[in-house]
């Protein structure tokens, strides 16, 4: 800075730059209450068992008579949509996971047989491998949206090497000043 427009005068007003926020945030929309919380996470996992039984039964899809197993990219993708909206209820990545949980146990559920012997998750050439497609291409997406919450932490709570270099600088500065 110059020193000509150093002598000058702030001009800042102290009620014209109040940071007060506009917009309430999620943790004060009213949703804290437990019991509430609970519901709706409870709702994303019965939202995972769904999503589970739409990939294994649409897996047989077909583009003429090209199999075409799309559903497990879409499984995939709607369970990354319900860990992300899981992992805006808690800040937990655990609780997060509930929806992936109840979907790898649906599919578990499927690929063994019923009563009369038959297997949703079954069938020829290309359909023969559609299990590990559906697992893979519904996992993948979620694990992804909870890695990123876990390394970069949606709460505010720093993690990782971050929050350990400033636990060292704390240590640092508290042995050092008293």
């Amino acid at each position: 800075m110059g020193y000509r427009l150093d002598t000058l005068p702030s001009r800042q007003r102290s009620d014209l730059t109040e940071t007060k926020p506009r917009v309430a945030s999620i943790e004060d929309a009213g949703a804290t209450d437990p019991a509430i919380r609970v519901v709706v996470l409870a709702l994303f996992a019965v939202d995972g068992i769904l999503s589970a039984l739409a990939g294994a039964l649409l897996l047989p899809f077909h583009i003429g008579s090209i199999p075409f197993p799309i559903s497990g990219l879409i499984s995939g993708l709607v369970n990354a949509a319900l860990v992300w909206a899981a992992g805006r209820w808690t800040s937990s990545p655990r609780v997060a996971a509930l929806p992936l949980w109840t979907w790898l146990l649906t599919v578990a559920v499927l690929s063994v047989g019923g009563p009369g012997g038959d297997v949703i998750l079954d069938g020829r050439g290309v359909l023969a491998y559609g299990a590990v497609f559906l697992v893979v291409l519904g996992v993948a997406p979620p694990v992804w949206v909870l890695w990123r919450h876990g390394r970069h932490g949606t709460s505010g709570v720093v993690t990782g090497a971050a929050a350990a270099a400033a636990e060292g600088s704390r240590a640092a500065n508290r042995s050092r000043f008293g």
